[in-house]
């Protein structure tokens, strides 16, 4: 039928992120995701258009279960805690596979054949809702409280920390690594959480 997609549409696409997420926007070609997909060539091009419109279907599926995943990682009652369950999944996530994936939003905005503005906005969409999702996070009384800085201003520089150890994973391999200094930038953001803020009576 006219319109109906001739194959599993979501095992092409999962494959086709895969092969993104593992050699890059530039270094991949049709043919590449065409051969892991087990799509033909020609279907791929009549079902998104080019590789640039298949980018951006394969990324907006990402975006979407990143952001969800993230939100729950961050769900923990203490802020703090919330923030290394956050740095756990980003660190995890990065770390996965033989050899380690990286990060495709990273990877992505480094890549100069990964230029056009529809991909830029795409890639400044996820961070800008990851942003604003730890906002809100840091907005609560109990985190308020226990930053060092406002909100707005901690978000913003746990999402470029974000960035900086993609870079670090690259060059250490070392999920330990990459752990620890999280876990410095939370000290440094977040005063330790007192006896009476876990329910227990403060010391006259």
């Amino acid at each position: 039928m006219a319109g109906q997609r001739q194959f599993d549409e979501r095992r092409a696409l999962e494959s086709a992120r895969d092969v993104f997420w593992l050699k890059g926007y530039g270094a991949t070609s049709m043919q590449d995701l065409a051969t892991a997909s087990g799509v033909l060539r020609g279907s791929l091009y009549n079902a998104y258009g080019d590789k640039e419109a298949l980018f951006l279907r394969v990324y907006a599926d990402y975006a979407d279960q990143f952001a969800a995943e993230a939100a729950g990682a961050l769900a923990h009652p203490s802020v703090d805690q919330a923030l290394r369950d956050f740095f756990d999944f980003t660190i995890t996530s990065m770390t996965t596979g033989a050899p380690t994936r990286g990060c495709l939003t990273t990877k992505t905005a480094i890549d100069t054949k990964a230029d056009g503005e529809r991909i830029r906005a795409a890639l400044r969409g996820l961070l800008d809702d990851m942003e604003r999702l730890l906002e809100q996070r840091l907005s609560t009384d109990e985190a308020r409280s226990r930053l060092a800085i406002p909100p707005a201003e901690a978000a913003r520089v746990l999402i470029t920390m974000t960035r900086g150890i993609v870079v670090m994973e690259r060059v250490y391999q070392d999920a330990q690594r990459l752990r620890a200094t999280a876990d410095s930038l939370i000290d440094a953001l977040v005063s330790p959480e007192r006896q009476g803020d876990e329910g227990l009576p403060t010391t006259p």
